[in-house]
């Protein structure tokens, strides 16, 4: 479990109460779940060392197996915990925001791409006015081939294109 020598308070100061470490262990096997789920070059870029990149690897393949998903977990938490875990929530959160403000940028394109569809001309001028490398007859282009394929029911494979020619604009 735990080792003794960790909860015994220093001269002059109080021992933290159970809850607290119980939150703190939670907290540090929530940063080992969230390691797991790490692509491999996500995870080579974390400030930890080799044999926590190992337990992460070996996780990943008995995932399957309950119990020793289990163990491997605690190896993992234990391993957090004996290095500097703050370094690595620091990382994590990092990841998490800069996925949080892709999935806002993508959700603005598809707002973007219904208000093309929808709009027409006044909507493309909007759009090249904020994105000026995009191609005015291409969009154009693009926004009658999908009204062609929603008139005549077919899948939407320029709705795709479309979405994919405002991402190519918008990282330009």
């Amino acid at each position: 479990m735990s080792n003794p020598e960790d909860l015994t308070p220093e001269p002059g100061s109080q021992r933290p109460n159970k809850t607290q470490i119980k939150r703190e262990i939670a907290d540090v096997q929530d940063m080992a779940s969230r390691l797991i789920q790490l692509t491999d070059s996500s995870l080579r870029k974390m400030p930890i060392d080799e044999q926590l990149i190992q337990a992460v690897i070996l996780a990943r393949r008995i995932r399957n197996t309950r119990e020793g998903y289990r163990r491997q977990l605690q190896l993992i938490t234990k391993l957090l915990r004996q290095g500097d875990h703050a370094a690595v929530k620091r990382e994590l959160d990092g990841l998490q925001r800069s996925g949080d403000a892709e999935n806002a940028k993508f959700h603005a394109l598809e707002r973007w791409r219904e208000r093309i569809i929808s709009g027409g001309d006044d909507a493309i001028q909007a759009f090249i006015d904020q994105y000026p490398s995009a191609d005015r007859q291409k969009l154009r282009q693009l926004v009658r081939k999908v009204q062609k394929e929603q008139a005549e029911d077919k899948p939407p494979a320029g709705y795709r294109e479309l979405f994919k020619y405002l991402r190519e604009a918008a990282d330009a």
